[in-house]
């Protein structure tokens, strides 16, 4: 079985111990995100929601046989829990926040396709969305140990995930691309 994992924040530049088999394309299907999640470390994560535009997704193929470890090794990855891990298989219908991941999956031979689905979270609330100015008003209320992790994400995200909320960042933070 061909598993592919679709990725758009950290798992690109820090995997860690996510068994991957191959390094991260930058063609994956369009996913709809934005930097819409407090949190470790106080940074704003990006998250799937159904507002949000949609941009490129980057994939590598997962180094396991079965769905259920690459699921498992995901989970491990990100430090939450299984209902948190999407997944789709040859023949499910298509997930929210993913454009056409079956016809995508047929093109590149996947039979399986998982990704991080940690929902919004803002004030510590789950499914609060930060307006844009909100996550302004917080980025630039950090601390500099905390500002210094948040900016490091931001910066570091893959350059073809052109959020609204990261050209604001650019704009009034001067958080460019590494």
């Amino acid at each position: 079985m061909e598993i592919a994992c679709l990725a758009w924040g950290s798992l690109v530049w820090d995997p860690r111990d996510l068994p991957i088999a191959s390094t991260w394309y930058e063609d994956g299907p369009g996913v709809q995100v934005e930097f819409a999640r407090q949190s470790g470390g106080q940074r704003l994560t990006l998250v799937m929601g159904e507002s949000f535009q949609v941009v490129p997704s980057l994939w590598a193929w997962m180094d396991c046989s079965n769905l259920d470890d690459a699921i498992e090794g995901l989970r491990r990855r990100e430090g939450t829990v299984t209902r948190r891990i999407g997944f789709w298989s040859v023949g499910d219908d298509t997930p929210k926040h993913i454009v056409d991941l079956p016809g995508w999956a047929v093109e590149n031979r996947a039979d399986a396709v998982i990704w991080t689905a940690l929902p919004p979270k803002f004030q510590g609330r789950d499914e609060r969305i930060p307006s844009v100015d909100e996550a302004l008003e917080y980025l630039s209320s950090l601390d500099d140990s905390s500002r210094q992790g948040a900016e490091k994400y931001v910066r570091k995200t893959p350059t073809q995930v052109r959020t609204p909320y990261r050209s604001e960042f650019e704009r009034q933070l001067g958080w460019l691309p590494l």
